[in-house]
């Protein structure tokens, strides 16, 4: 099937989780506009607001009230990114999911050029080629992507870049682990599929302050992909061959 034809049967949903972004989310909506003007897709916008403490809240319900394109859902509590993107999944109506942060270091155009590449590929990562970091985020980053790399061997060059997007049907086959999110990539190809990677544009932070610290950069990421290499020895996939089902009534 070519791209445009694919393409023409596909829905998108972008996962947007946010912890304390106040100050961000209303020039992120002026971004994300840009893109949803532009897709080739009907594309829904997902905020999955992880317990937020400012007024990150009461700043999603008015931009969700106004804008059928975006929606929300609130977590009682703060449970990390991994649990916030989970939830997220777990929600989306579409065939496509993606994810990109509310901290606006990366651009939702940038959406527009992981789109060619289904349904050939099963996800597209970014690699944020010139990173505007501060120089312990950029290594601490270094050091872990290289240590995970050589633990796992999965070839994501960059498997914390928040630009992804992936098919429905690999996406929800992700189990809910802590640092599940370090790992999508890895996760996807478990289940056979395969992965793109392109070079995404990449900014300073445009307000706030980042949520990381060397901490957990360096050795949660380090205890993460040990509990990865668990998951991996005894992950199963299966295939059908043949089957016959009786239809059953719904009884409502």
């Amino acid at each position: 099937m070519s791209t445009a034809a694919y393409l023409a049967q596909q829905s998108l949903t972008v996962l947007v989780p946010v912890f304390n972004e106040e100050e961000s989310l209303g020039q992120f909506v002026v971004e994300m506009d840009k893109f949803l003007a532009l897709s080739p897709v009907p594309t829904t916008v997902l905020f999955i607001n992880d317990g937020s403490t400012d007024g990150s809240l009461a700043l999603l319900r008015t931009i969700c009230q106004t804008n059928p394109q975006y929606e929300y859902l609130s977590l009682r509590q703060n449970r990390g990114l991994s649990t916030a993107l989970k939830a997220g999944i777990d929600h989306a109506r579409t065939t496509l999911i993606g994810y990109i942060d509310s901290d606006i270091q990366t651009t939702p155009l940038d959406f527009l050029e992981f789109l060619p590449f289904f349904p050939e590929y099963d996800m597209v990562n970014g690699i944020r080629a010139q990173r505007q970091d501060t120089v312990v985020k950029k290594l601490s980053s270094k050091v872990a992507n290289a240590v995970r790399r050589t633990l796992i061997n999965d070839g994501i060059q960059d498997t914390g870049c928040p630009l992804k997007i992936i098919k429905a049907e690999y996406a929800r086959r992700i189990p809910l682990f802590h640092g599940m999110h370090r790992f999508l990539g890895a996760l996807v190809q478990l289940q056979g599929g395969r992965v793109q990677q392109l070079p995404v544009r990449h900014f300073p932070r445009f307000a706030g302050t980042a949520k990381y610290t060397l901490w957990n950069r360096a050795w949660k990421p380090l205890v993460d992909t040990f509990g990865f290499r668990w998951i991996r020895s005894r992950w199963k996939n299966y295939d059908i061959s043949e089957q016959q089902r009786a239809s059953v009534a719904v009884v409502r």
